[in-house]
């Protein structure tokens, strides 16, 4: 058994409680942004797609050639994949520094003294009636 101060340990685990609180804000903006760069991925593979498929359409005269439509395609598909490189590595680092995060809670969380909850019969509920 923990042979330290109970007013220390209450103390210690205050602190990891607050660790635990801020990498749990830290977890929870990293999912938002990891969910913008899932939404700005689609858009960019989006934009490619429309943008190929213009440029092809005029390419081999399925619709009327258009120079301003022809450089606004070809404007999709490179601007897409710019789009999409960026937030693909923003995604990876992202999910890295998430699991990251993750880990260090769950480790943090197992330091945390356990309390015992009940009357020290093994239960936490109190006996059903009936």
């Amino acid at each position: 058994m923990d042979e330290r101060d109970p007013d220390e340990s209450d103390l210690d685990d205050s602190r990891l409680r607050d660790e635990i609180q801020k990498l749990e804000r830290r977890i929870e903006e990293l999912a938002e942004t990891i969910e913008r760069c899932r939404k700005l991925v689609l858009m960019s593979k989006i934009a490619i797609a429309i943008g190929g498929a213009l440029t092809l359409a005029m390419a081999f005269g399925a619709i009327w050639f258009d120079p301003t439509a022809m450089i606004a395609g070809m404007t999709a598909v490179i601007g897409g994949a710019v789009l999409l490189g960026s937030n693909s590595s923003t995604w990876d680092e992202k999910a890295a520094a998430l699991q990251a995060a993750e880990a260090e809670r769950a480790e943090l969380i197992s330091e945390i003294a356990p309390r015992l909850v009940g009357n020290g019969n093994g239960r936490s509920l109190p006996p059903r009636l009936g």
